[in-house]
C-alpha cells in the first residue's frame, strides 16, 4: 500500500480513532500517509447537510478569503494537522503529508482521495447507540461513496 489517507478534525471521535489508525499505519508502511482536516466554512447544519450548491460555496469561499475569520479557521486547521502529524512521526511513520480544503467534509475527503490516487482511506465514526448510528454522516458518505477502501474506526475510548 503506497499512500493512505486519514482524515482528521478536533473531534473526541478522532482523537480516540487516532491511535489504532497509527496502528495501522506502523503495520502496513505506507509510503505517504495523508492527513487531510476540511474546514467547515459554514455552520454545522447546513455543512453536514451539503444545502450549499457549488456557486454557494465557492462564493462563501471567496468572500471569506483574506478576512480574520479565514485566518483563524487556518490557524485551527494547522494546529490539528500538526498535532496529528506528530503523533504519526513518534510512532516512527514517515512520510507525513498534511492537505487542508474548505468545504463539505465528506467531498472533500473523496475529491483528496482521487487527486492524491490513495490506496485506503482512513476515517473515524461517532455514536454509541444503535447499529444504524455508528457511522456519522462523513463516515457513512465516503464509506458509501469512496473508489478504495475504507476503514472505518468506531469511536472508541480504549484504544
Amino acid at each position: 500500500m503506497n499512500k493512505v489517507l486519514i482524515a482528521v478534525d478536533d473531534t473526541m471521535g478522532t482523537k480516540n480513532a487516532f491511535s489504532m489508525c497509527s496502528h495501522v499505519c506502523s503495520c502496513i508502511s505506507p509510503q505517504t500517509v495523508l492527513l487531510v482536516y476540511v474546514e467547515k466554512l459554514e455552520g454545522r447544519s447546513l455543512m453536514d447537510e451539503a444545502l450549499l450548491s457549488v456557486s454557494e460555496m465557492q462564493t462563501l469561499k471567496d468572500t471569506l478569503e483574506g478576512t480574520e475569520y479565514q485566518e483563524a479557521l487556518d490557524k485551527k486547521a494547522q494546529t490539528i494537522v500538526s498535532h496529528y502529524k506528530s503523533l504519526l512521526e513518534d510512532k516512527g511513520v514517515t512520510g507525513v503529508k498534511t492537505i487542508v480544503r474548505k468545504g463539505h467534509p465528506a467531498e472533500e475527503i473523496l475529491a483528496a482521495a482521487r487527486e492524491e490516487s490513495v490506496d485506503m482511506i482512513i476515517v473515524g465514526a461517532r455514536g454509541k447507540r444503535t447499529t444504524h448510528l455508528f457511522m456519522g454522516s462523513v463516515s457513512r458518505e465516503v464509506a458509501n461513496s469512496a473508489e478504495v477502501p475504507v476503514l472505518v474506526v468506531k469511536n472508541s475510548p480504549g484504544l
